[in-house]
């Protein structure tokens, strides 16, 4: 299966696959858990108090939205690495020149996300074209 048709047919907006299995269970927790990030990540990123940050039953909406749009990106990458979690969890940490000299994972704890965001469905759009 290609990457375009692995990547949904309703532009992308959710992956078909779950190879980080960021969707079972906790997605919040599992988020977090799989980028590294800790409460202090979390609060500057979403821009809500530290105190706000939680991930059960009680989880503030704003908080939950995001994480599960950084969810669908982190899935995104996995696709274009064939699953390879190992692969995908680097390139989420390694500085790369396109965005900056920054790491993905320092785009998201800066608040930078959705810039992120463009910049990975335009690159995995120039690969599907």
């Amino acid at each position: 299966m290609t990457v375009t048709q692995k990547i949904d047919q309703l532009g992308g907006t959710v992956p078909q696959t779950n190879y980080l299995h960021l969707f079972t269970g906790n997605t919040a927790k599992n988020v977090v858990n799989f980028l590294e990030l800790d409460a202090s990540d979390i609060s500057r990123s979403i821009g809500i108090s530290k105190k706000s940050v939680r991930y059960d039953d009680k989880i503030p909406k704003e908080l939950m939205l995001r994480l599960q749009e950084i969810a669908v990106v982190c899935e995104l990458v996995a696709i274009y690495f064939d699953g390879n979690e190992k692969k995908t969890a680097l390139w989420f940490r390694i500085k790369n020149p396109a965005l900056g000299g920054l790491a993905p994972r320092d785009m998201i704890r800066f608040g930078r996300f959705k810039k992120l965001e463009k910049f990975i469905r335009n690159a995995l759009a120039g690969i599907t074209a």
